[in-house]
């Protein structure tokens, strides 16, 4: 077997949300200490996340860079930066363009967003060609309720056969909607531009966003699959530690970069992970491979 390792120029980012119940502050203090490449902005109620000289001394402290914003599309965060969702896509373009992100992370309209859901591939197309930042539409899922599944998004909550030309990708999400992962990311092909890395194992309308390596979804193949590629995007942990207190929030976050560094890496056209295995990380801090 040819033990050729390619590692692609992909950066592995933290999602400021990734350390609720804490604040965005001390998101950055974590991805510093623990060595992440950047932070990715989850824009909510937290005020720091919402202001732009906040963020940006908040990156030349830590010397940590903002990577990606991700836009306020959340049903908590529906009166953050006003109640039009275009103006909150010019917003989070702006900030985006300020603090030197890449990407500015959007769901797709919901339902009663009539006008916007209406106009929102012409809008968005518009809106890319102004600017530099990738506008990354994120894959969303139904939701279950007595048998039967509603759909709160519109025209619907798969970004794939859309006319989007850039997509973020989320594991956890994939795993709520029943979805296949690697068959998503192969279509998608050079429209996925962002990945959201999380597991889970698909509990009914549950989005847990598992630290990568804890649920059933595909997270070293589909990392190996990107190296194969030469994926050149962000890959951003956005997991789910709010149960645990700051000791064990940094051992999670941990492991989940430990996880991704290793299987961002292929040896062969299998892709099958680093050095031709799936490698995982245990609480522990030991390293197995396994097939």
């Amino acid at each position: 077997m040819n033990d050729v390792v390619q590692v692609p120029d992909a950066r592995i980012a933290l999602s400021t949300a990734s350390v609720y119940p804490e604040k965005t502050p001390d998101a950055f203090e974590t991805a510093a200490r623990l060595g992440y490449d950047g932070v990715e902005v989850m824009v909510s109620t937290d005020p720091a996340s919402q202001d732009i000289d906040v963020l940006r001394r908040l990156s030349d402290y830590h010397q940590v860079p903002i990577l990606a914003v991700h836009a306020p599309c959340l049903l908590v965060t529906q009166r953050v930066w006003g109640r039009d969702p275009w103006g909150k896509l010019v917003r989070a373009k702006e900030a985006a363009e300020a603090l030197g992100a890449e990407v500015v992370v959007v769901h797709p309209p919901f339902r009663w967003q009539r006008d916007y859901a209406r106009e929102f591939t012409t809008g968005l197309d518009r809106m890319q060609d102004e600017t530099d930042v990738v506008f990354a539409v994120e894959n969303m899922f139904p939701l279950r309720m007595r048998g039967s599944q509603v759909a709160p998004y519109a025209p619907t909550w798969d970004p794939v056969d859309q006319d989007y030309p850039s997509v973020t990708l989320d594991l956890s999400h994939t795993a709520v909607s029943g979805s296949d992962a690697m068959d998503m990311a192969r279509r998608l092909g050079d429209r996925l531009a962002h990945v959201h890395l999380a597991d889970g194992i698909g509990l009914q309308n549950r989005d847990e966003h598992l630290v990568p390596g804890r649920g059933n979804q595909p997270c070293a193949e589909l990392l190996g699959h990107l190296a194969e590629r030469r994926f050149d995007g962000l890959v951003v942990l956005e997991v789910n530690t709010r149960k645990g207190d700051r000791e064990e929030r940094l051992a999670d976050l941990n492991e989940a970069l430990a996880f991704t560094r290793l299987n961002l890496a292929a040896a062969d056209p299998a892709g099958a992970g680093a050095y031709g295995g799936v490698w995982a990380v245990g609480t522990d801090g030991t390293v197995t491979r396994g097939r």
